[in-house]
């Protein structure tokens, strides 16, 4: 039974990104941004307890590598789209395409190498890319949940923050597209 947590724990977080999406794009609840906060924690949450519990149960398996890194991009995309695309932050939309281009590539490269037999798991590099963006993205809805009105001094924090995420992810995938190279 306990080698079925960790991949469980990815499938909930899938699931969970259309309530996010739900909350953060159509809802109309006067609390839908807290909500949605509380959804991306409980998400994000559960991509660090399935790791933990794989590595904790000797249960790694071939699907955890590959979806649960695609799990994390599908909820960091969609987080990245509500504060890009929604007031009060819109970050620059180059955050956005350079980290949808980034995860797409590497999914693409991930998938093939997997179709031969190859699987390359997320690195240290790419772990901490994921921490910082999950961290950016919780201090941003956070600040959106709790302040009436954003100061411009915290705009630039934040815009400063997600182009610094900008630049690791795409160091990142560099790294990952090495490493893949070096297997050959």
């Amino acid at each position: 039974m306990k080698r079925w947590i960790p991949n469980s724990l990815t499938v909930l977080r899938f699931l969970l990104v259309p309530v996010f999406l739900y909350y953060v794009f159509v809802s109309v609840d006067p609390q839908r941004v807290s909500v949605a906060l509380l959804v991306f924690v409980i998400a994000s949450f559960t991509d660090y307890l399935d790791g933990m519990l794989a590595r904790r149960l000797n249960v790694v398996s071939d699907f955890g590598k590959i979806m649960d890194p695609l799990a994390d991009k599908l909820l960091v995309l969609s987080a990245l789209a509500g504060l890009c695309w929604l007031p009060p932050f819109y970050i620059s939309k180059l955050v956005f395409f350079i980290i949808l281009f980034r995860e797409l590539l590497i999914t693409i490269l991930r998938e093939l190498y997997h179709r031969k037999g190859i699987v390359v798991a997320a690195d240290v590099f790419g772990k901490v890319k994921t921490v910082m963006q999950m961290t950016g993205i919780i201090a941003a809805f956070a600040l959106w949940v709790f302040m009436a009105e954003i100061p411009s001094y915290i705009h630039l924090a934040v815009d400063i923050w997600f182009a610094i995420v900008a630049v690791v992810t795409l160091a990142s995938g560099i790294n990952y597209i090495k490493v893949i190279f070096k297997r050959n």
